[in-house]
């Protein structure tokens, strides 16, 4: 257990190199007990990732970076080829604990490409460049959630009412998080929202996680059930729903939490604009359209058991419990980015996302 502080001033992922350990803030064990967790194998890594004790896309990609460096760092061979074929392997391993959130494999293969584009480095120096990576996209994920926070920020005025879905928060990220950036950076500067949180079943993300952090930053947090959000858009408490998402296809279909689909549909119904918050690097452009999203499907006792002290659906009742669902393109009012907004179509507005990103890089590189 550790000391009682406010759930902000912990780091959700870090590395402690000299003890070759990724450290995360253990969220399944949230709110009612912090617990920290020294992770040194692969195998706890990969648990970590599946059983969601480190989540949220950003998050997980921080936690890629860091524990596929400490696989290398275990890798006993002077033999560069020898060294590159394990490290791939220890990368697939990694890759295969989920297969929605884009984030994962995109700091798994940008790890690698270290390896690729310093071919005549030594065993010792490429373990070296792999570390500086996995710490660069750690401090770029702190960069990249102020960013989107800045963009966001200026969609609501100060009072605002924002209905949000699952955990999209600092807890899923380095820093600020994304879809709750805008409220966190606007506490910063003295503004006062009022924030609905959809419990999120069957997980809770948002009763256990997104009310949790909003009530100490100081924000004035309702938790609703996932069926209550018609009736809080009805009443006209919300002015904005700001969701995160853990993949977006080329069309800008937005891929989230199970549940997001439903929030969006509500909110065209109602008038309320349904913004997208998340990365470039959630934003796989290979990806025409959202039903080529693979879905993770899990288990059964998330639905009938998780959470109750006697099961609480028949044995033997059939169970359908995919994690994610998507947002139609259609009902999506804007997409927020660190490079900033897209709006429709996104089939070029995403385009022009990255050619803004691009020209960034290319700046960044010259420096």
């Amino acid at each position: 257990m550790a000391d009682e502080k406010s759930i902000m001033s912990y780091e959700t992922v870090e590395l402690d190199d000299e003890n070759s350990a990724l450290v995360i803030l253990d969220q399944t064990r949230l709110p009612n007990e912090v617990e920290i967790l020294h992770l040194k194998t692969q195998q706890e890594i990969w648990d970590a990732i599946y059983l969601l004790q480190v989540r949220g896309a950003p998050a997980i990609g921080v936690a890629a970076g860091f524990g596929v460096y400490l696989a290398a760092k275990e890798i006993r061979t002077e033999n560069r080829a020898e060294f590159d074929a394990r490290f791939h392997e220890a990368k697939e391993f990694l890759n295969s604990a989920r297969p929605t959130a884009v984030n994962l494999s995109w700091a798994l293969n940008r790890m690698e490409q270290v390896l690729k584009d310093h071919p005549e480095a030594s065993v010792a120096e490429a373990v070296a460049l792999l570390k500086a990576e996995s710490e660069e996209i750690k401090a770029e994920d702190v960069w990249m959630c102020r960013s989107i926070g800045e963009y966001g920020l200026t969609l609501i005025k100060d009072g605002d009412g924002i209905l949000t879905h699952c955990n999209a928060g600092q807890l899923a990220t380095s820093k600020y998080g994304t879809a709750l950036a805008p409220i966190h950076l606007g506490r910063e500067r003295g503004m006062n929202f009022r924030v609905f949180c959809d419990e999120t079943r069957p997980l809770l993300q948002g009763a256990r996680l997104s009310s949790f952090e909003l009530l100490a930053d100081g924000v004035d947090t309702t938790v609703i059930c996932d069926n209550m959000a018609s009736q809080v858009m009805k009443n006209g408490w919300v002015n904005a729903v700001f969701v995160g998402c853990d993949r977006v296809a080329a069309n800008g279909d937005a891929c989230n939490k199970i549940g997001t689909s439903g929030v969006a549909i509500l909110a065209k119904y109602y008038g309320i604009p349904f913004y997208v918050l998340g990365p470039t690097s959630t934003i796989d452009m290979s990806i025409e359209k959202g039903e080529d999203i693979t879905i993770e499907q899990r288990k059964p006792e998330e639905v009938t058991e998780m959470w109750y002290k006697k099961r609480m659906a028949p044995e033997g009742v059939k169970v359908y419990n995919p994690a994610f669902d998507f947002a139609d393109h259609e009902l999506i009012t804007g997409i927020v980015t660190e490079y900033g907004i897209a709006r429709p179509p996104y089939t070029e507005s995403l385009k022009e996302i990255f050619r803004k990103k691009e020209e960034a890089q290319k700046a960044k590189r010259k420096d």
